[in-house]
């Protein structure tokens, strides 16, 4: 048995993994005496078990050893059809609605990008159970292939501190990719997170609930917060029971967005020393920092009309509504603080969705479940610019910051304002791409910044109207399915599935 499923290939791990995770809304649906529910997610359950337990059998014929890229095309294609597999229970669930709106659910729950498809009066509590499990699933898959199938490959966001083969430097990173082989690492790197991730879960869970939320909800937004995917089954934290206090303890766990040196590197004694010194964390902060007291400080620059918060407690909390939403986005996470209203009040700008646009851009750290852009790959360009200015000034100086530093600002540079072209571009084939479906440049625009970086709930809070996913056109549902697709996985990675390498491997 140890051997069956020790050669068992990726695609049908997922599957096995999909299938026993269709049981936990199926015993919460009985448990709430909803049984029709519960037979829907019962009977897919064992379905997609006893598929998987056929495909394993199929697959038990020696083959040649998996690598590193077969693993990667394993991941990519992962997100086209496993959603076809997690929709299963959840069309006949939610009924009443076309496969297509359920796909788009599930790809945005698998990618963690969280859009709002159906609404949430309109599904049970088991349904959205289904819905934070899957993202909560989508999350723990990309913590375990960044570290397993993204860095001995050098994508994701390890290629800028890397010493790959970019403008004449050395191909360094060889050894860890003949250390062990690919199947080996994902084991590896399973059995190290899993407990690590559901632990941080469980431990939100409880802190929620002590806050005075409900056990369902806190569950959901819990592993939400963790995958960075922002579903909730209330739409949201507004008027939640847990108030500020829940989003205290929601922004405590944003930490593990903006840096993988926050679950990846041990707790030890040097701990806050690697945390305070961390590239991301330190860009991160003075984002938050920068942005919230522009937010706060233009209420006596360009909004002195606004006489009836002039006190201390308003301003206590359009203080804390800006600093939680733009830390929220800043994570690809898309939650919106029950004080953001009065953030918007008190710094006169009725939608500041230029400011969230360019914080999910932006996006959140390295290997972590956030989108964007990457902290690392901006701190890499800000420092490029940085030393580009110096030597405008002394042209014959020579910076410092040790043989790291030195790659991160030409190498890393390179390759980070590579990804940001192509991330840049991909914006732009998606909103021509939604234009040609009927949508206007404003909508077209801020669909293919959530999209692409995985922060669905921008949709809802970026324009001056919010756009439904429901209501869009087939063809535009589609194309936003794709994009967050793109987004997930990132155009580079693609690219590098077209590399002849890939082929000659």
């Amino acid at each position: 048995m140890a051997a069956y499923f020790r050669n068992l290939p990726f695609f049908t791990v997922l599957i096995f993994v999909s299938g026993g995770a269709m049981f936990v809304p199926a015993a919460i649906a009985t448990a709430l005496e909803d049984f029709a529910t519960a037979r829907v997610f019962l009977y897919s359950g064992l379905m997609v078990v006893m598929a998987a337990v056929l495909l394993g059998f199929a697959s038990q014929t020696p083959r040649r050893r998996p690598s590193e890229r077969s693993h990667l095309a394993s991941l990519v294609l992962a997100y086209l059809w496993l959603p076809l597999v997690l929709s299963l229970p959840m069309d006949q669930a939610v009924g009443n609605t076309r496969f297509i709106n359920v796909y788009l659910d599930m790809v945005s729950a698998l990618t963690t990008t969280g859009a709002e498809v159906f609404d949430p009066a309109r599904l049970s509590p088991a349904v959205h159970l289904w819905r934070g499990l899957v993202g909560w699933f989508g999350g723990l898959l990309i913590w375990i292939t960044a570290f397993a199938v993204l860095a001995p490959l050098t994508l994701g966001g390890y290629e800028v501190t890397s010493e790959a083969n970019i403008q004449g430097a050395t191909q360094a990173t060889g050894g860890q990719m003949t250390a062990a082989n690919a199947s080996e690492r994902l084991r590896n790197h399973a059995l190290r997170l899993t407990p690590i991730y559901g632990a941080l879960t469980l431990a939100l869970v409880l802190a929620l609930i002590v806050a005075g939320e409900e056990p369902l909800v806190a569950a959901i937004h819990a592993m939400s917060t963790m995958a960075t995917s922002g579903i909730s089954p209330v739409g949201g934290l507004e008027g939640r029971p847990a108030g500020i206090g829940g989003e205290f303890l929601i922004l405590l766990f944003f930490l593990f967005a903006l840096s993988r040196r926050t679950y990846s590197s041990g707790i030890g004694r040097d701990l806050r020393e690697r945390l305070t010194k961390d590239r991301e964390i330190r860009l991160a902060l003075f984002a938050v920092i920068v942005l919230s007291t522009l937010l706060f400080t233009r209420h006596w620059v360009g909004a002195l009309e606004v006489e009836e918060l002039a006190n201390a407690r308003a301003a206590i909390v359009a203080l804390w509504g800006s600093v939680f939403t733009v830390s929220s986005f800043l994570t690809t996470t898309g939650f919106v603080s029950d004080a953001w209203g009065d953030a918007r009040a008190w710094s006169g700008l009725p939608t500041p969705g230029l400011l969230l646009v360019g914080l999910v851009l932006m996006g959140g750290g390295v290997a972590t479940t956030a989108g964007g852009l990457k902290l690392l790959r901006v701190y890499a360009l800000y420092k490029h610019g940085v030393r580009e200015m110096g030597k405008l000034i002394y042209p014959n100086s020579v910076a410092g910051a040790g043989r790291l530093g030195r790659r991160i600002r030409r190498e890393g540079a390179y390759i980070a304002w590579v990804v940001f072209m192509l991330l840049v571009i991909s914006i732009c084939a998606v909103m021509v791409a939604l234009a040609a479906t009927g949508l206007d440049f404003e909508a077209s625009m801020i669909l293919a910044i959530a999209t692409l970086t995985t922060t669905g709930p921008l949709a809802s809070v970026a324009g001056e109207m919010p756009i439904d996913y429901f209501t869009l056109s087939d063809p535009a549902k589609l194309i936003c399915a794709a994009a967050m697709i793109v987004g997930r996985v990132e155009t580079l990675v693609l690219i590098a599935l077209i590399n002849p390498a890939f082929w000659r491997d």
